[in-house]
């Protein structure tokens, strides 16, 4: 039986996207949370499937939930929207042949804004709507920072929201628009929305891209044959053996049908920037960024880091995953041979069907074990790309500790995270991150360490290519987090009664 865009609700492993979304004793919130990854693509064959191949590949930019929308003739438009995993949601025949048609977008979500935690179907996106010219579908990753404002506007006018995300009032601005077309609609209401945005849209027959005038989330276009894709990375173009092309410029709309592909720059012209943490950490190591391997990027994090901050060890050690590249490059740099001292289980949100409360109290070591005849008698490099509130951190060195090193040393892969981000990415508040409290001297003292030292944010520039460092006058990557300087203005966290940064800081 066909599925229309009465949203199929049933989720596949509700302990999955319990295990994933970190609210547990034992999860990880030591992390900056991901945001989102979009994926679409228009004149192939069974778009659905090719859909569900680009959301794994972007599965690690949100693992709550994931959602696909399709245009087939006669049938119209088709969704399918679950809680969980995409492996374990897109993968069966019978799901995919519910969502037929040569177009199609989708959605892979942590949540941002609007209810944490993956509790509500209506808000996982790709979001639908009906238009008098046709329906359209949208998936966003990012985050509108006067979406508050916009919606007590668009209510107040009548619209009735569905769910409690920020995107969805892209819609609602859509649907009150009078252009005569999609893509003129929602080049209308992107008008009007602030913050950052990558949006993949599709019509009946029109594959439409956007990204927000600075730039501040990745959105990529690539070709598959006589079809078109857009994506969040250049990873999932690789995984359906797309050809990448270029990446959509900041501030421009493309539009892909069978016929091709149009673009425009609807926005005034900014100056890029570019979200320096999707350097960091967000992407996978395997893409390409703004030109530049993610991979060796990360490499040359960790030999700036060597060269910034060395110290004398017998070894250096990556927490794993997303430190491992900093810590071959600090290793590379300084000599100190690299060393795989804490193994990673990557079946951990496998391993126990319903998790006791003991189980719960194992937190990290649930997903984390000390390799110790390695680490027994050695002063170790421990190499991470962050550190957030510092839970993690501690538990990790003590785990460390525990298994007979001598000295602990971190070193971290990213300047003191010491502000929120309000442009897609989850943060705690100012007051719960460990950098906004603490001198690195009390940060190293509270997590009871040998040393502690982060790479600075002149380092990082120029690990990313920047020879001579940040330019404080002009930066080329938004580094909000660590500056406190946001490009946008965060108007809906101003209201709420959030304070900028002051001259003294």
């Amino acid at each position: 039986m066909t599925t229309s865009l009465r949203d199929q609700m049933t989720p596949a492993n509700p302990f999955d996207t319990q295990f994933l979304r970190n609210d547990w004793p034992g999860g990880d919130d030591d992390k900056l949370k991901e945001e989102c990854g979009v994926f679409g693509v228009v004149g192939v064959e069974n778009a659905a499937s090719v859909v569900a191949l680009g959301l794994h590949a972007l599965q690690h930019r949100g693992q709550e939930a994931g959602g696909i929308v399709t245009h087939s003739f006669p049938q119209g438009f088709s969704s399918a929207r679950r809680f969980g995993l995409v492996r374990d949601n897109f993968t069966d025949e019978s799901t995919l042949a519910t969502i037929p048609g040569p177009i199609g977008i989708g959605h892979v979500r942590y949540s941002t804004s609007g209810s944490k935690g993956a509790t509500q179907i209506r808000d996982v996106q790709p979001f639908f709507g009906e238009f008098s010219m046709g329906g359209a579908a949208i998936a966003h990753n990012g985050n509108i920072t006067n979406a508050l404002a916009l919606r007590k506007e668009l209510v107040e006018r009548g619209s009735i929201f569905q769910s409690s995300s920020d995107s969805e009032c892209i819609i609602h601005l859509m649907a009150r628009s009078m252009g005569r077309k999609i893509p003129d609609r929602m080049e209308e209401a992107l008008r009007k929305v602030e913050g950052a945005f990558s949006v993949v849209a599709m019509t009946r027959t029109k594959l439409i891209g956007c990204r927000d005038p600075l730039g501040v989330r990745p959105l990529v276009l690539g070709q598959l044959g006589d079809g078109w894709v857009l994506a969040s990375e250049t990873c999932a173009l690789d995984i359906i053996n797309a050809t990448f092309i270029r990446e959509i410029e900041p501030g421009e709309m493309v539009v892909a049908t069978d016929k091709g592909v149009e673009s425009h720059f609807p926005f005034r012209a900014a100056k890029s920037r570019f979200c320096i943490f999707e350097h960091v950490y967000f992407s996978r190591p395997d893409s390409i960024l703004g030109g530049r391997s993610v991979y060796e990027t990360r490499e040359n994090i960790g030999r700036e880091l060597a060269k910034e901050s060395p110290v004398d060890a017998d070894l250096v050690c990556p927490v794993p995953d997303s430190g491992t590249p900093a810590a071959i490059g600090f290793s590379l740099e300084s000599g100190i041979p690299y060393a795989m001292g804490i193994i990673r289980n990557q079946y951990m949100g496998r391993t126990f069907i319903e998790p006791t409360e003991s189980i719960r109290n194992m937190g990290v070591r649930l997903k984390l074990n000390v390799n110790r005849a390695l680490v027994k008698g050695k002063r170790i490099i421990l190499v991470d790309d962050s550190v957030v509130r510092g839970t993690t951190s501690r538990k990790i060195k003590e785990m460390i500790l525990d298994a007979g090193a001598a000295e602990v040393h971190f070193r971290i892969a990213s300047p003191p995270t010491a502000w929120p981000c309000f442009y897609g990415v989850d943060t705690p508040q100012r007051e719960k991150l460990l950098a906004a409290t603490m001198t690195e001297e009390e940060m190293r003292i509270h997590l009871g360490v040998d040393s502690l030292k982060f790479i600075s944010l002149d380092g990082l520039y120029r690990a990313v290519g920047q020879a001579n460092g940040r330019d404080a006058k002009a930066p080329a990557y938004c580094d909000a987090c660590f500056s406190g300087e946001y490009p946008v203005k965060p108007s809906d966290m101003l209201d709420r009664g959030f304070e900028m940064k002051t001259a003294a800081e």
